[in-house]
């Protein structure tokens, strides 16, 4: 049998230091990333440094980092840290050997931002109080509420189903009352992407209420001459 060569290099050796390596510049670059997170704000965010051997870019995720990426004037670009496999020795080496200027360049621009708020006024005017507009928004909603709430209860004892929807054309606009039972599931204008004047989610804004308010009367209107015509269907009926 041929013998063969021995290894003259312990490939294990060479994964353990550059894991080592990995691992070291890792726990330090999230540091980093968490000091990033807290200056630009958010859990998302990336910014890249550049040094005299190239450019680096630190990309975090909810405050820790993502990936580190090291872009040489010459050569390949390296992920020294990333979620996928770690570097090759080399490219890991090579980064190593710039990783301290990156950190340098990192602190540059941390110091640029010293004092940059300085001069911020924090002096700002009281915000108007709008306790006034909602009361007397809501004065208004009330009142169509109540208004509505008598025509469903009447359109459910008349039709004597679960659900049920009025709908009529007011200047123009389609208007539709949906009950659930005899209770006010919506009042909407204008279609499916309309306004909701009366909803389970929220009030709709005073522009809105205020342009479209003075119709009701004209659904309700609507509403009655729709009840006329059922009562003179009725009084024809024979039996």
């Amino acid at each position: 049998m041929t013998d063969l060569p021995e290894l003259e290099t312990d490939p294990d050796a060479v994964a353990d230091r550059r894991d080592e390596v990995a691992d070291a510049i890792r726990d330090h670059a999230s540091g980093l990333a968490r000091a990033l997170a807290r200056v630009q704000g958010g859990d998302y965010g990336r910014r890249a440094f550049t040094t005299d051997a190239g450019e680096w870019t630190l990309k975090y995720e909810a405050g820790d980092v993502e990936f580190l990426l090291f872009e040489p004037r010459s050569g390949e670009p390296v992920y020294v840290v990333s979620t996928k496999q770690p570097p090759e020795p080399d490219a890991l080496a090579l980064a190593a050997a710039d990783y301290a200027a990156f950190v340098r360049a990192f602190d540059r621009w941390v110091d640029s931002l010293a004092g940059a708020l300085d001069d911020t006024p924090t002096d700002y005017p009281e915000p108007a109080d709008t306790s006034d507009i909602v009361a007397e928004r809501e004065r208004v909603i009330s009142r169509i509420r109540e208004v509505c709430t008598t025509m469903v209860g009447e359109l459910d004892r008349y039709e004597g189903d679960d659900y049920g929807t009025f709908t009529a054309r007011v200047n123009g606009s389609r208007w539709e009352l949906k009950r659930d039972g005899a209770q006010v599931s919506y009042l909407r204008v204008g279609g499916s992407d309309g306004v909701y004047l009366l909803s389970q989610y929220g009030p709709p804004s005073v522009p809105d209420l205020k342009e479209l308010a003075p119709d009701v009367a004209a659904f309700v209107a609507a509403y009655n001459e729709h009840v006329t015509e059922l009562t003179e269907a009725a009084e024809e009926l024979e039996v």
